[in-house]
C-alpha cells in the first residue's frame, strides 16, 4: 500500500498521506475498523507549527535553469497547499508525508533574521542577489503573525543586500514601506506568481493563497510605488490553465507588471499522487484530458527532470504553449528582460548578531 487517502479535508489542497521515500514504517488501516474511523476524522485540519532550530537560512543553488544562486526560506512546508507544488517532496526529509503533512505541519524558523545578518557578514563574502522564497513561499499566512520575512528584510536594508522575491500571496504589499526604498536603489525587485484568473479553480487549486485579484491588486500596488514587478504564469496546466495565457498576460500587464516568463507543470516524485488525486477530486471530467495532454508534453510520461525541458517540456502541445505565450507577451511589452539589474556594489557588512562591529574589513 503506497498511500493513504483520508476523507476530504475542507479547505485543503491534499487529502492524501503519500508514502514518502525514508519513511521507515509504513501503516496500514485496519478494514475492519475502518468505517468507524473515517467517521471519527475531523473534516478539517488545524495547521500546527514547529520551532526549525536549522543552522543555516540560506540554500546555495547550482541548477543551469534557476536564475539565481541564493535563497532564502523563514519556512519549511507552506500553508497554502497548492496542490501542484513541486516543493511537497522535501517534507519527507522530516518523515512526514508531501500530502496533507506538508500543507498542515509547518516548520518556523525562529533565527531566519539573526541567520541571516551573519551569513551576510562572513569574510570574503561577495554580494551575490538572494531570492526570498524559492522553495515554499515566505509570505504563506503565518508570515502575518511572525514576521521573519519582515525582519529579514530589516537586516536587508541595513546591509543593502539586493535581494529578489517570488510570492503569490498579496501580503507582501504590507512591506512596501521597505521594499519601495530598496527599490529606489536598485536593490528589490518582486515576482508574482499567477496561474488563473478563475477564484473558482484557484479556491480548490491554491486554497489558502491569495485570490487572483488580490495579486493583480499588489501588483499595481508594488508598480505604483516604484518596484519592479515581473509575473510568473506558474505552472501553466496543459489542458487546464494553458488557455487563459492572453488574459493573464493582459491583466498582469494591464496591473503594471514590466516583465513575464512561464513554467511548465512538473511532478516531480510525490507531486504526483497528489496532483492526480486533487484532480480526480475537482475535475473528474477533465482528468482524462489533462493527464493526457501532460504526458504529450513530457515524453509519454508525466515527469521529466532534464534541466531547461523540465521547466518548458516538448512536443507539440508544449511548443503551441511557447508560441502562444510570446505572441502575447510580445503583445502587451512583457516580452523584455527581467527589469534593470539589481545592484551590488552598495552592499555594506551589517552588525552581526553578536552585536560586536568591525574594526577592519
Amino acid at each position: 500500500m503506497s498511500e493513504r487517502k483520508l476523507p476530504v479535508i475542507t479547505g485543503r489542497g491534499s487529502s492524501l498521506e503519500p508514502k514518502g521515500r525514508f519513511a521507515k514504517l509504513e501503516f496500514q488501516r485496519d478494514l475492519d475498523a475502518l468505517d468507524q474511523e473515517l467517521e471519527d476524522l475531523p473534516a478539517k485540519v488545524a495547521t500546527e507549527y514547529f520551532a526549525d532550530d536549522a543552522q543555516s537560512i540560506i540554500s546555495e543553488n547550482d541548477s543551469p535553469d534557476i536564475p539565481f544562486r541564493y535563497s532564502l526560506n523563514p519556512y519549511r512546508g507552506c500553508e497554502h497547499g497548492c496542490s501542484y507544488c513541486y516543493a511537497r517532496p522535501t517534507h519527507e526529509y522530516f518523515d512526514l508525508n508531501a500530502g496533507i503533512d506538508f500543507e498542515t505541519r509547518v516548520f518556523v524558523k525562529q533565527r531566519a533574521p539573526e541567520l541571516f545578518r551573519d551569513w551576510l557578514c562572513r569574510k570574503g563574502y561577495r554580494p551575490e542577489p538572494v531570492m526570498f522564497s524559492g522553495v515554499t513561499d515566505c509570505y504563506q499566512p503565518i508570515e502575518r503573525h511572525l514576521r521573519l520575512t519582515r525582519q529579514c528584510l530589516e537586516v536587508a536594508v541595513e546591509a543593502h543586500q539586493p535581494i529578489a522575491i517570488v510570492s503569490k500571496n498579496a501580503l507582501v504589499t504590507r512591506d512596501l514601506d521597505l521594499l519601495s526604498p530598496l527599490a529606489a536603489k536598485r536593490l528589490a525587485k518582486v515576482a508574482i506568481s499567477l496561474t488563473s484568473l478563475d477564484q473558482k479553480l484557484t479556491r480548490v487549486m491554491e486554497p489558502r493563497t491569495s485570490s487572483p485579484e488580490a495579486r493583480l491588486r499588489a501588483i499595481r500596488e508594488l508598480s505604483q510605488a516604484g518596484v519592479q514587478v515581473h509575473v510568473m504564469l506558474a505552472p501553466l496546466i496543459p489542458g487546464l490553465t494553458d488557455h487563459e495565457i492572453p488574459a493573464l498576460l493582459k491583466a498582469a500587464a494591464d496591473a503594471g507588471a514590466l516583465s513575464a516568463s512561464y513554467i511548465l507543470l512538473r511532478l516531480p516524485l510525490t507531486v504526483e499522487p497528489v496532483f492526480l488525486e486533487w484532480l480526480e477530486r475537482t475535475h473528474p471530467q477533465h482528468r482524462d484530458r489533462v493527464e493526457s495532454r501532460i504526458r504529450s508534453t513530457r515524453g509519454g510520461e508525466l515527469y521529466q527532470s532534464k534541466f531547461v525541458e523540465r521547466m518548458r517540456g516538448t512536443g507539440e502541445i508544449a511548443e503551441q504553449i511557447r508560441r502562444t505565450y510570446h505572441v502575447f507577451a510580445k503583445k502587451y511589452g512583457l516580452d523584455q528582460s527581467r527589469g534593470v539589474e539589481l545592484d551590488v556594489s552598495q552592499f555594506r557588512p551589517p552588525t552581526p548578531s553578536s552585536g560586536q562591529k568591525w574594526l577592519f574589513r
